[in-house]
């Protein structure tokens, strides 16, 4: 699957079906991929305006990390898909096979390994449109609090993804390091999202 060379329909259509992939894990990776591109959007109507032309710099320096988030997410929506395929068959594994713990545990963490680098990523955009609040065009300021949300849901439905897997490994130390990882950074950045969108919401009440 690429999923950069589907139409939006396309990928909507797959979503809705009964196959396995995409599922939750691909759908928050692009939403933060959404989120991402709002941000350079913000970015290029803040870019060769006077008003802001002391802080232009910085908003070029956001745009590039932005895109590159942007990138780096939608092509985790493929990388979450094609990790569910292995772990699938693994499950199917008789329980009586001697390989199956350790067929079964590989999988689990690479399954739980794209939804972890794309709440990772959620994170970094989070912190992304926290600056683009304060130097963006005002014009377009819906836009960063509508980004932050997308990224705040994106948050939560790659949680979701890296609990629904570390839930069943057999190596708690492990799971529960990636678990206290997650649990740590969502703590953190729900907090940092819900700041970003009551500020923008707070100028249009």
């Amino acid at each position: 699957m690429n999923t950069a060379e589907q139409s939006c329909g396309a990928f909507l259509d797959a979503l809705a079906s009964k196959a396995p992939v995409p599922g939750g894990g691909g759908a928050s990776a692009l939403a933060g991929a959404l989120g991402a591109a709002l941000c350079t959007m913000v970015g290029n109507y803040t870019v060769g305006k006077q008003k802001y032309a002391a802080v232009e710099e910085d908003v070029k320096a956001l745009m590039a990390r932005a895109e590159d988030l942007r990138a780096r997410l939608l092509g985790l929506v493929d990388t979450d898909a094609a990790a569910f395929e292995p772990l699938s068959r693994a499950y199917a594994i008789p329980k009586e096979d001697p390989s199956r713990g350790e067929v079964m545990e590989r999988c689990l963490r690479d399954a739980a390994a794209a939804p972890m680098e794309i709440l990772r990523l959620c994170c970094e955009a989070i912190d992304l449109h926290s600056e683009m609040l304060d130097k963006g065009s005002v014009m377009v300021l819906s836009d960063v609090g509508t980004g932050a949300v997308l990224c705040w849901g994106a948050l939560y439905g790659a949680w979701l993804n890296v609990k629904v897997n570390t839930k069943s490994m057999a190596d708690r130390p492990y799971a529960e390091a990636m678990n206290d990882e997650a649990d740590g950074l969502v703590e953190q950045y729900w907090k940092r999202a819900e700041q970003i969108y009551e500020s923008v919401m707070g100028r249009y009440t």
